[in-house]
């Protein structure tokens, strides 16, 4: 883009490269008419780790610390996806009660993550309030991983064949006092964003994707439920007991920034109602597969 012929109206700006520790971790150079993007150019690369490469001369077992910091707001998400794909290699599954305990902290790590993502959307079009709202609802789930596993962002919760830890003494009371907590607090988002005439006009009708182009790109996640597919695999092809849980799958239709704001919304009331499913469901027994004699 560099020697592009700009006219007079026209401004290329550099975005990044982020700092690692920020969201969206790449250079962009954006030209700019007024606030409407005309053209992009993105530089990615800025946090290759050669995880891949680590990998190699690792354990499953030992490789599994590694997997969590893939991501660092889905640290338990990502331990979760590494686990079952080396269970069933192994073909070994969690006990009853790990499985239950799984759920509930995947997703408290899911509406962590949305929470993250709400603040900083809203910081970025210029709303640093709801970044001070959403912050403080996350510390709540971040204190219970840190309860639960000593850590509150890089959180290794699980090992493979069932969990690190067992649970703790008030466990299942502060995930159903979060809960009660929060599904207020959601209702206090909305109130400040989504009838607010700017975040409407920043959001609706930009950043398009159709179904067609998200299943053409592999997307998935709360992009191609807002662009109308009702794909979750939660539901397509349940894991860990994701199938006895009554919950929802939110779609909306366009497939723009302000239906990706819409379903996360809803994902993450969906998600205190899986919590409250699974804390009710907690078993007794143990967390991991009883070795055999």
């Amino acid at each position: 883009m560099s020697g592009t012929f700009l006219d007079s109206t026209e401004l290329v700006l550099n975005m990044g490269p982020q700092h690692p520790s920020t969201h969206g971790v790449l250079r962009v150079i954006v030209k700019l008419d007024g606030e409407k993007v005309t053209g992009t150019e993105c530089v990615i690369g800025y946090l290759h780790r050669g995880v891949e490469k680590i990998a190699e001369n690792r354990t499953y077992a030992m490789f599994a610390p590694y997997v969590d910091r893939m991501d660092y707001v889905a640290a338990v998400s990502n331990g979760l996806g590494y686990c079952l794909a080396v269970e069933k290699l192994l073909n070994v599954e969690a006990p009853p009660r790990a499985q239950v305990v799984r759920v509930i902290l995947t997703e408290l790590n899911r509406i962590a993550s949305h929470l993250l993502w709400l603040g900083t959307h809203a910081l970025d079009i210029g709303a640093i309030t709801p970044l001070f709202y959403c912050m403080r609802e996350r510390e709540a789930t971040l204190n219970i991983f840190e309860k639960y596993c000593g850590a509150r962002l890089t959180t290794h919760a699980f090992r493979i064949g069932g969990l690190q830890y067992e649970t703790y003494e008030g466990f299942e009371q502060e995930c159903l006092e979060f809960c009660d907590m929060f599904l207020p607090k959601c209702d206090e988002y909305e109130e400040l964003l989504t009838g607010n005439r700017i975040w409407i006009q920043r959001l609706r009708n930009v950043g398009i994707l159709s179904a067609e182009d998200c299943k053409a790109y592999g997307v998935t996640g709360p992009m191609i439920r807002a662009a109308g597919v009702e794909w979750d695999l939660r539901k397509a092809q349940p894991y860990s007991g994701y199938e006895k849980y009554d919950f929802e799958i939110p779609t909306c239709e366009n497939g723009d920034s302000f239906d990706r704001y819409i379903i996360r919304m809803r994902e993450m009331r969906q998600s205190v109602r899986i919590i409250r499913q699974a804390v009710a469901d907690i078993p007794a027994g143990p967390i991991m597969p009883r070795c055999p004699r």
